[in-house]
């Protein structure tokens, strides 16, 4: 696996996989960025989000369970201290389904966080890492926009 980093200007960086894709990354107006951009922490949030969904989802449709939606809300702490590295970490599933079986989502995180999620594994050999989950009847609700913002 590899992947590009090109600077643009400023505080702006454009990634870009080795599949093709690109995603900007910029600083906070603080630190001499635009806003352009996730930051480069919140992409490996992302990253560890998006790996564990793979995942489960893919647990669960393996045990032919009824899922309609999936979201994962990652929230996490950092040191105050340089380098600022993730202290704490909880990753919360919200999966949503017509008669989801408890043991089966239960068992499909618990594998994505203990043997399959190299993201979970990695990070978690640095923070203190905790993953949980709700399971809501139906579908989703729809929701426009980004995620909601820290309070």
């Amino acid at each position: 696996m590899r992947v590009r980093v090109k600077w643009l200007d400023g505080m702006a960086f454009v990634g870009e996989t080795g599949t093709g894709h690109a995603v900007v990354m910029d600083g906070a107006p603080e630190f001499g960025g635009r806003n352009l951009g996730a930051r480069p922490m919140e992409m490996l949030l992302l990253g560890l989000g998006g790996c564990t969904s793979f995942d489960v989802i893919a647990i669960l449709k393996k045990a032919r369970q009824p899922v309609l939606d999936c979201e994962v809300i990652v929230e996490a702490q950092r040191s105050e201290k340089v380098p600022k590295v993730f202290t704490e970490i909880a990753v919360h599933f919200r999966v949503y389904g017509d008669g989801l079986s408890e043991k089966h989502v239960a068992r499909a995180v618990e594998l994505s966080a203990t043997r399959y999620c190299s993201a979970s594994i990695m990070l978690g050999a640095s923070a203190k890492l905790s993953h949980d989950f709700t399971i809501i009847e139906g579908p989703a609700p729809r929701q426009e926009g980004p995620a909601p913002a820290e309070a």
